[in-house]
């Protein structure tokens, strides 16, 4: 159950990291909503926090169940 916790944070990190790029207007097509909004540079970073957490607390699951 630790690797599947790692990879969801993972997954979930990058959709953050997408989203807060595509809200700097880094990354995307320019017709995206997401695209130049402010609002999506926040949502991405709390996004992408999440995600860190998640893996972090994966991580931390796994060691310590190890012996």
């Amino acid at each position: 159950m630790r690797i599947p916790i790692i990879v969801v944070g993972t997954v979930i990190a990058l959709a953050g990291a997408v989203f807060w790029l595509q809200g700097l207007s880094i990354v995307g097509p320019t017709t995206s909503f997401m695209y130049r909004n402010p609002e999506w540079i926040n949502n991405g970073l709390v996004i992408l926090t999440v995600g860190v957490v998640v893996i972090i607390a994966g991580i931390i699951t796994r060691r310590s169940k190890k012996p």
